[in-house]
């Protein structure tokens, strides 16, 4: 008997445990109206390195470092790649990329309530979604709940990762980073 209340105690235990993870990510994605930090993108070999800003819901503007002055934006409908190299300029409709659904807190927060958690390296928990052909793993810190990070596929079927370092939360923005380039 004292085995079986052992055993339904730890179950428990366990469960109620995954559960606040679940919660407590929840609870900060709700309170989160913007995101402001440093990353490290690697897509298939090549690295980048820069500066974002994310705004709920679908906005960012993303600058990177020695890049030829590449921004990444998007004004919560399109999304604009623009370099200084040659004016090279990308426009893309933001719902046909991934970026349109990791932009979008409430869809996170949805998908999340009814997704297993994985834990990774004892350090971090990771959801994967898998929506409109895509598979999105993304991943907070285990300690804090904070976002550090996503894993997905680019237009071209690249594997684009994305870690994120120097989160800052609910920073005051100005509204004209948002504003789409002109060609």
């Amino acid at each position: 008997m004292v085995k079986k209340t052992f055993i339904i105690f730890l179950l428990f235990f366990f469960s109620k445990t995954n559960a606040s993870y679940k919660e407590q990510i929840i609870n900060d994605l709700k309170k989160l109206n913007n995101l402001s930090f440093e990353f490290e993108q690697k897509i298939n070999e090549k690295e980048e390195k820069g500066n974002c800003i994310i705004e709920y819901p679908k906005k960012i503007f993303c600058e990177y470092y020695k890049s030829n002055n590449k921004k990444l934006i998007s004004n919560g409908k399109s999304l604009v790649i623009k370099t200084d190299n040659k004016g090279s300029y990308y426009r893309y409709p933001l719902d046909q990329t991934p970026l349109n659904l990791i932009l979008d807190k409430e869809f996170l927060i949805n998908k999340i309530i009814y997704l297993d958690e994985r834990i990774i390296d004892k350090n971090y928990i990771n959801y994967k979604i898998l929506e409109n052909n895509y598979e999105i793993n993304i991943f907070f810190n285990k300690q804090n709940f904070n976002l550090v990070g996503w894993q997905t596929y680019d237009a071209y079927q690249n594997l684009n990762m994305t870690f994120i370092s120097n989160l800052k939360k609910n920073q005051n923005i100005d509204q004209k980073l948002f504003n789409l380039p002109n060609p």
